[in-house]
């Protein structure tokens, strides 16, 4: 049938079209690749787990099935389709908008509106408030996977304490389990958990374990027993658990689409909680399989018969990912909608994983907040957790890539959000680290994390530490305006980071720019996202004032016209610019943790015309009283 925006058949299948102007932008598609319009490329939503981000990837861990086009007129399309579908948006044809799946049973939302912006607000609106996270959460965090003995933990953190490095943060990655086993920790390297944990938390530093989806097949691991007899791990079509194999080796996935197994398994978070911590972060959740029990013997038959005629291609099935291996069309989940299988709610599993988390937080201590974010996500999601972007790579396409899909993960309502500072995979350069730093100091997930067998990554291993320092200090002394800014979009339905279009309507110019992003009410940003770059040319919409900080307390402010500057950014600096008639509150003293930080005795740094006025935003970081008018204030200066 016909929509007044385009044509949708369901003869085979679904498939949506519309016509795109030659002008026309297309925002949104959150967690995906490439550019912040995404015209010219297709995308896939079905949650992968694949760290090779090339140019070419086409899914990656998250389904955000939203998107604006931006014209003349504007109107978003969210398709809440929990399988595989395909995005070609003038992909095959560049006047085409192509959406399509293999059902036609999903919720097309058609939202009109007066802006991009307005119609994200609306949208918004629809799919419920974001996650607020505590305050420290807002903190710099180190991670890395290889942290294995309670000496490399307190390493970590000696190695930032007498460095006077800033550190709120400590992840733990899987080597931290007994085995590999959710919920358990490895005895011999951590006796009395709940008193490390203390003894963290008095260095100011906040544990964060992982949890990964697969529970591990061993009888008298008490979660494994209780989810065989209660029926409680996703089925085989003839009733038996299905076998996955993750890092545990053979591991059961719980059932998280069924309601009963999903409180059972949230209540698990418990264990952790019980010890003391306050925060966690989910993984292998799309979720990720190496290989199931079919999938070695049929390989094995495969591979003997290719080598006996020649046939043989590292294309193997062994080689493929779980969707193009068959492995998500053999287990099913009982869910209130009865018995479906897995490949046609696919994009739903790392979400309820959280929601099962999320969900429990509030059986666990319903007054307090918790720290929670994952790797695979579907729009919903953002109700329960933030996310970060996954196994990226120490690769400077992975700087702009992470600059670029900010604006469109707060579009689907994932505010806390980041990326793997310096990335994950590969070898990172001190000046790629720096340069990245200098970008994630205004991400509300802020986090060092690289790979077992990678260069080792934590900012004091690098020469001339002042520069690190400088840096994560103004983090830590822009808390006050990044966490007011973060609040106040997350209880107004708004955005943290913004295209510059979304303030400039009017601007072609500041329509086509995709590596600058509007940071709050207050403030642009113009990341250097190149190696050996000494500088960037900036677009300003209109005459702002630029503050370049050689650190907290070293900076100088000079008011540029509208237009395109060069301007020099040295690797140890941190340029940012305030926007006419808006104020940038800075706190006074920042601090080697949030709890340090100064909220209250604030230095305003404005740019100032006629008068500026600024609603600062702030709490005790830890409790859910959002609405009290206490929270907020307002901050006047007029011109001299």
């Amino acid at each position: 049938g016909s929509l007044p925006i385009g044509e949708v058949s369901t003869e085979d299948g679904f498939r949506f079209t519309c016509r795109l102007e030659k002008e026309d932008i297309v925002y949104g598609l959150g967690e995906a690749n490439r550019g912040l319009n995404k015209r010219g490329f297709r995308y896939v939503s079905s949650c992968t787990d694949d760290r090779m981000h090339t140019e070419t990837i086409q899914a990656m861990y998250a389904a955000h099935n939203f998107l604006i086009v931006a014209g003349r007129e504007s109107v978003g399309l969210f398709f809440d389709y929990p399988a595989r579908m395909v995005f070609d948006v003038g992909y095959t044809r560049m006047d085409t908008l192509a959406v399509t799946c293999q059902r036609a049973d999903l919720d097309l939302y058609v939202i009109t509106g007066e802006s991009p912006y307005d119609i994200v607000r609306q949208f918004r609106r629809l799919i419920g408030p974001s996650y607020i996270p505590p305050k420290f959460a807002f903190g710099f965090g180190q991670s890395r996977w290889g942290y294995k003995t309670r000496a490399d933990f307190c390493g970590v953190v000696d190695g930032y304490r007498k460095n006077h490095l800033p550190l709120d943060m400590l992840y733990l990655d899987i080597d931290y389990m007994d085995h590999y086993k959710d919920f358990t920790v490895n005895g011999e390297e951590f006796p009395d958990f709940p008193a490390f944990v203390a003894e963290m938390k008095d260095r100011g530093i906040y544990l964060v374990p992982i949890i990964d989806a697969g529970v591990k097949v061993e009888k008298g691991y008490n979660i494994y027993d209780e989810g065989v007899e209660k029926r409680y791990f996703c089925q085989r079509a003839d009733g038996s658990d299905f076998v996955a194999a993750v890092w545990p080796g053979d591991t059961h996935f719980p059932d998280v689409l069924n309601p009963e197994a999903r409180a059972w398994f949230g209540d698990q978070y418990r264990i952790l909680t019980d010890a003391g911590i306050e925060a966690f972060w989910n993984d292998m959740n799309e979720p990720s399989i190496f290989y199931t029990p079919e999938l070695t013997a049929q390989t094995r038959a495969q591979l003997e018969k290719a080598f006996q005629d020649g046939s043989y291609t590292p294309n193997m099935p062994a080689r493929k990912k779980p969707e193009a291996r068959g492995d998500y069309e053999l287990f099913y989940h009982r869910s209130i909608a009865g018995t479906v299988r897995h490949d046609q709610v696919h994009n739903l599993y790392g979400f309820n994983m959280t929601r099962a988390a999320g969900e429990a937080f509030e059986r666990i201590d319903p007054d307090r907040r918790f720290l929670m974010f994952s790797r695979s996500s579907y729009i919903g999601m953002h109700r329960y957790g933030g996310i970060w972007t996954g196994d990226n790579q120490s690769w400077w396409a992975h700087l702009l890539l992470n600059i670029r899909m900010m604006p469109s993960l707060n579009m689907c309502g994932f505010l806390y959000s980041g990326a793997d500072l310096g990335g994950f995979g590969a070898d990172t350069t001190r000046e790629l680290l720096l340069r990245w730093l200098a970008f994630g100091i205004f991400t509300p997930l802020m986090r060092n994390h690289s790979a077992l067998g990678t260069r080792r990554q934590e900012v004091y291993r690098f020469e001339n530490q002042d520069a690190f320092r400088h840096i994560i200090e103004l983090r830590y002394g822009l808390l006050p305006y990044i966490y007011s800014e973060y609040m106040k979009a997350a209880l107004s339905d708004g955005m943290y980071a913004r295209p510059l279009a979304f303030a400039y309507p009017e601007d072609e110019r500041a329509k086509r720019v995709e590596d600058q992003l509007l940071i709050g009410e207050s403030i642009m940003i113009a990341p250097v996202y190149e190696q050996n770059a000494v500088g960037r040319y900036v677009y300003l919409p209109e005459r702002m004032k630029m503050v370049r900080f050689r650190s907290l307390t070293d900076r100088e402010e000079t008011v540029l016209e509208q237009g395109d500057h060069y301007i020099g950014i040295p690797l140890e600096e941190v340029a940012l610019f305030i926007r006419p008639e808006h104020i940038l509150p800075l706190a006074e003293k920042g601090g080697q943790s949030v709890e340090e930080v100064d909220f209250e005795n604030l230095l305003l740094l404005d740019f100032t015309i006629e008068e500026s006025t600024y609603e600062y935003y702030t709490d005790d970081g830890y409790g859910k009283d959002f609405e009290n008018p206490a929270n907020r204030k307002v901050f006047r200066k007029s011109a001299k």
